[in-house]
């Protein structure tokens, strides 16, 4: 039987609300035992913003534990520009949202990010990753501040627990269920739910549309592209004529090979924006509308960034202000 990925974001989200899920799945990643772990909860996603022009954070499952420490799990299937910087940032914004003007130190709590990467990110060949505040002889400042990057293509090479949750977040198949070992209750229920998750026909449903919308976009994007490049092909060989005539042939020739490529990438870098929003959902009309007419390429450059590192349209337009 062929399974609902975990690596899309409903099904990434509904496993984690199990909560014996969350607390072995915690357990297992930070080293802290199970009994140690009361409680879990699923907390809003959405950082506390103080200016209205400041950068929303939005979490992709924000998780508090019983003792106030706070827990950001993130799936990242495509590589983005910058992604060190834009962890960081967001682990700064959840250490620092719980401090109001006046208040006291005291009420910073324990920030901790869980990255699940589909992609390499780090040189060497270990997937499990643990980053805190140290001096250069390792020295431990504090452990207020903790990132976990775990790599999901690298091989693995043990039998750890890590290692099987690893094994569940790339099971394609119910035979790559077969090979997770540890059987404790949270990988169980976790086991379950997949399985659960690859039978509900809503869901079911939900991934095989949103690979046939990706599907479809590529397969969009590439004759796009195309015709854009036949276009500006065609677009600058009839400019190269005009220009010719005042100018000479040749370099009236150059120019306009230059403005076809010009239009090309112009065509091309507006597919690619709304390639990477239609991943993130419905692309309201008039935001195409606003994306197809822009021809100023730096400004299409800025909004390409903005669409491979954003979480949600929402979060594009108000970087974008569009």
């Amino acid at each position: 039987m062929k399974l609902i990925s975990l690596k899309y974001d409903y099904a990434f989200r509904e496993l984690f609300s199990y909560e014996a899920v969350r607390k072995q799945f915690l357990s297992d990643v930070l080293g802290i035992p199970l009994e140690e772990i009361k409680e879990v909860r699923i907390v809003s996603p959405f950082l506390w913003r103080r200016r209205a022009r400041q950068k929303q954070g939005i979490l992709d499952m924000a998780l508090e534990m019983y003792e106030g420490t706070k827990v950001n799990v993130e799936m990242q299937v495509r590589r983005q520009t910058s992604w060190t910087k834009r962890a960081l940032f967001y682990l700064a914004k959840m250490f620092t949202e719980d401090l109001k003007t006046g208040q006291d130190y005291e009420r910073l709590h324990r920030c901790i990010s869980i990255s699940l990467l589909d992609f390499p990110l780090l040189e060497g060949e270990r997937y499990h990753s643990v980053y805190r505040m140290r001096t250069a002889d390792g020295t431990e400042l504090t452990d207020l501040l903790e990132m976990h990057i775990v790599e999901l293509t690298k091989g693995l090479q043990g039998r750890s627990a890590i290692d099987d949750w690893i094994r569940l977040f790339n099971a394609e198949r119910e035979e790559d269920l077969a090979m997770i070992k540890v059987r404790n209750t949270g990988i169980k229920e976790a086991i379950g739910a997949i399985r659960d998750m690859s039978l509900r026909k809503n869901l079911r449903y939900l991934y095989e549309e949103r690979l046939k919308r990706i599907r479809d976009r590529r397969a969009e994007d590439a004759y796009i592209r195309e015709v854009a490049i036949e276009e500006g092909r065609l677009e600058g060989q009839r400019i190269g004529k005009l220009e010719g005539k005042l100018e000479g042939k040749l370099e009236g020739k150059l120019e306009g090979i230059r403005e076809g490529e010009l239009q090309g990438r112009i065509w091309g870098k507006r597919e690619d924006i709304l390639g990477f929003l239609n991943e993130l959902g419905d692309i309201p009309q008039e935001l195409s509308q606003r994306i197809m007419v822009e021809k100023d390429i730096a400004i299409l450059s800025a909004w390409l960034k903005a669409a491979a590192r954003a979480s949600d349209i929402g979060q594009f337009r108000e970087e974008c202000q569009i």
